[in-house]
């Protein structure tokens, strides 16, 4: 029975997603949980993979295409198989009968499979040299080495190396690529495309439009409406940052011994502003229809800085961790943000965002709430200054200024100001945290 490719719903809110681009293309063997479309919402790009073992026909959509959630995209049929009744590709052989197809199966190591999936290519085309023809992670090396310098080979690239070539009218196939394997990334064609209007008369070159779609267009979209519905009322402190900075010291000496992650400021602010979370638990709210929902869980979002906008992963039960565990865990949602391999649970549920600027060297700025939350804190640099210290004599101190932005229909200023005191007081005395 033919077994249709439905556009999965994702996230709570979502009602469409825009079509990147065909992984596999019709007529296509697939296997069960093969990736075989690439779709992207107004938060992540992701990949599709197949409900079923077969060929891969019946394509209904294309690149750019905007589909509503659940609608049919393909289908998957057996050896044998034709299309349902009334489905048709376009095509004028859609109608013959898929020829059986016997798929050998391939043993490799764990690290073999992620190697050849990151650098974009089928296992049944390298030679293992392991017990059995098994395929290692040399096997997969030596791969990519000899095909890297044979012309015509299938490139290698992430969905958003693809789109931006796309758009940006960049050959993918001339260029080589900085990722696993050599596997093409973003900003390796955005790089190429600068590269190559450079020394070229201002006349010669035309501007380049960039669609306001996908993520770009949902954050416009998002943060126009938090601005115009959402009354934001704003507070600034600065927070003297030697006891944190010592504490944090103490601790990355611990773990390091045991062979774990740095911890990061924002690790700490995650969890400084958890704790605060849970002694002003309105602040942990949301506003709907019928009042104002005050929630039982302590979800932090951290806005991470993309190279085409900004994504919002998300420390789930923040307050109950340790500072270690939100370290290693927001490293990994890091650099799947920056990979683009964030799934929809990565990205929702959030009860409050923190914003840190500090590592571009931003002193000071105010931050629009992320709806439907109440509250988001935008955090600075952390910079030395000049402060009196005891017997009011100058000293020299770390400091980093934290704005917090409500929304003035759920707290009021004495409500917000005693949240953020507290944020305050526990990166101050980090001590207070472990209470």
């Amino acid at each position: 029975m033919a077994v249709p490719v439905i556009m999965p719903k994702m996230e709570m809110t979502q009602e469409s997603a825009t079509v990147v681009e065909w992984l596999k293309k019709e007529g296509d063997h697939v296997e069960k949980g093969e990736p075989i479309l690439t779709v992207e919402t107004d938060k992540i790009t992701v990949d599709i993979e197949s409900p079923a073992t077969g060929t891969l026909a019946g394509i209904r959509v294309k690149p750019g295409d905007i589909v509503p959630v659940t609608t049919v995209v393909a289908y998957i049929l057996d050896p044998g198989e034709v299309l349902p009744e009334g489905e048709s590709t376009g095509r004028p052989d859609y109608e013959k009968v898929v020829e059986p197809h016997k798929s050998p199966r391939v043993q490799a190591t764990p690290v073999a499979k992620k190697l050849a999936q990151e650098a974009g290519i089928e296992l049944e085309d390298v030679r293992g040299s392991g017990p059995g023809g098994r395929i290692t992670k040399s096997d997969v090396e030596m791969y990519l080495s000899a095909r890297s310098s044979k012309p015509g080979h299938k490139v290698a690239a992430t969905p958003a190396a693809r789109k931006a070539a796309r758009d940006l009218g960049v050959d993918i196939s001339s260029l080589r690529g900085s990722g696993p394997g050599g596997r093409i990334q973003k900003k390796d064609v955005e790089e190429f495309a600068m590269a190559t209007t450079q020394g070229v008369p201002s006349s010669a070159v035309e501007e380049m439009v960039i669609p306001l779609t996908g993520m770009r267009k949902a954050i416009a979209e998002r943060m126009l409406q938090s601005y115009l519905s959402a009354p934001h009322i704003t507070f600034t402190v600065s927070v003297d940052m030697l006891e944190l900075l010592r504490t944090r010291e103490q601790m990355e000496e611990e773990i390091r011994a045991i062979g774990d992650e740095r911890i990061s400021i924002t690790a700490l602010l995650v969890k400084a502003v958890a704790w605060a979370l849970v002694r002003h638990p309105l602040v942990n709210s949301t506003l709907r229809d019928d009042g104002i929902h005050v929630l039982p869980f302590v979800n932090i979002g951290v806005a991470v800085a993309l190279e085409n906008g900004l994504i919002v992963p998300v420390i789930k039960d923040a307050d109950a961790k340790k500072v270690s565990e939100i370290a290693t865990e927001l490293d990994d949602l890091t650099s799947k943000a920056k990979s683009g391999s964030l799934t929809a649970s990565d990205v929702s549920g959030a009860t409050f965002t923190i914003s840190n600027l500090g590592p571009f060297g931003i002193e000071e700025f105010t931050a629009i709430i992320n709806p439907p939350q109440s509250g988001i804190l935008a955090v600075g640099a952390v910079h030395k200054v000049v402060v009196a210290g005891p017997g009011d004599e100058p000293v020299v101190r770390p400091v980093m200024k934290m704005t917090l932005s409500v929304d003035h229909r759920v707290l009021d200023g004495a409500q917000a100001t005693m949240f953020l005191m507290d944020v305050k007081k526990a990166l101050e005395i980090p001590s207070l945290m472990l209470l």
